[in-house]
């Protein structure tokens, strides 16, 4: 699977977009677009590690020579590029300047980067613009493959695991923190590499939408938001949002869920190529607007999702961007009046004749007793 998820082509793709954008090269550091090229998910260090793809040349990848074993080792090893290692009394932004045809007049640099090594790359190119990589690499990362698509499926199914976990954690007198970390350790248990965020809001912390896990303790009768994702080993995410009651709710409460229950399957209707982010936006918010709930629907209702837990296409107001098969995005409207809050949200793939959900959990609220 790696083979597929980090495909040789992709390399040329990048360096055929970049030649497209009118950049001179492009300059990635550990982060989701290094990974993206390369399938090397580089450790962050104060050390460059750096992906050099110009457009006229061959690309190459300048590691510190400590790191040059597990460069060799991951996918990026397979790929056929260069691998050019630097020992600590060199200039590795140096060492990149002079492998780099002269003359360049724009460079991008990933959007992750740290600034203190844009700045050093300045330094070494000083007669290069610098522009984000993003303007490039946003263009070839959110219209997923069918291998991405597998690995978010696959995603979905770990987080969906989970999710059916929680109500045996959930009861009263227990405390956010400690519901949460007991999911904490099921997404691990389920496949993921690394837990990215784990949102247990009770009661009036339901109403926040990213509310910290507090030492709260959870009574009979109250609403519990649950949203909870990670990292597969793959490198793609996972992210899903269920809403739990520990015995029976509040009427009010049950009186909005069945709005938003509505909202959030109109909006996942509404997918399909050529329609908008800001149509798909449009189908929940008319719904909960119409039931006298706008006013507590303030976030966009969803985000792009892949190596990144948020990245393109954003589900909002002002994005016409039309969708296309194979970009991948939450939908996950939310009402929150105050007392308690809900959102439900899943993941979803545009696909040639409408979207396929990559969360099949039941919607509907669920009542522990």
């Amino acid at each position: 699977m790696t083979t597929e998820l980090y495909p040789r082509e992709r390399l040329a793709r990048v360096r055929e977009a970049a030649g497209r954008a009118g950049l001179g090269a492009l300059l990635l550091t550990p982060g989701p677009d290094l990974r993206y090229v390369t399938g090397y998910d580089a450790m962050q260090l104060e050390r460059l590690t750096c992906l050099v793809v110009p457009v006229s040349g061959e690309a190459f990848l300048v590691v510190p020579r400590l790191e040059l074993p597990a460069a060799r080792e991951s996918p990026a090893g397979g790929l056929g590029v260069e691998l050019v290692p630097w020992d600590e009394t060199d200039d590795p932004f140096a060492l990149v300047a002079r492998r780099l045809p002269r003359g360049l007049e724009k460079v991008a640099v990933a959007d992750r980067m740290w600034a203190s090594m844009a700045l050093r790359f300045r330094a070494a190119l000083p007669g290069a613009e610098q522009v984000a990589a993003g303007t490039v690499m946003r263009e070839l990362r959110m219209r997923k493959s069918a291998a991405e698509v597998a690995a978010l499926l696959e995603a979905g199914a770990a987080i969906d695991r989970v999710h059916r976990r929680v109500p045996g954690y959930l009861r009263p007198g227990r405390t956010e923190r400690e519901v949460a970390r007991d999911i904490a350790d099921a997404i691990i248990a389920e496949g993921h590499a690394v837990v990215d965020f784990v949102i247990v809001g009770s009661g009036p912390n339901g109403a926040n939408p990213h509310a910290e896990p507090t030492d709260r303790v959870i009574h009979p009768g109250e609403p519990v938001v649950v949203d909870i994702g990670g990292t597969m080993p793959s490198g793609y995410c996972s992210d899903s949002t269920r809403n739990y009651c520990v015995g029976p709710a509040p009427d009010d409460y049950l009186a909005y869920y069945e709005v938003l229950r509505e909202a959030q399957e109109a909006s996942c209707q509404a997918v399909r190529p050529g329609v908008t982010p800001e149509e798909v936006d449009a189908a929940a918010r008319d719904i909960i607007a119409a039931a006298g709930y706008g006013e507590h629907f303030f976030h966009r209702t969803g985000h792009g999702i892949g190596l990144e837990s948020h990245e393109d296409p954003y589900i909002v107001a002002g994005n016409t961007e039309p969708l296309e098969p194979g970009m991948a995005f939450s939908v996950e409207p939310g009402i929150y009046p105050g007392a308690h809050g809900a959102r439900i949200e899943d993941i979803v793939v545009c696909t040639e004749t409408g979207f396929e959900r990559m969360n099949l959990t039941v919607r509907e609220l669920t009542i522990v007793q």
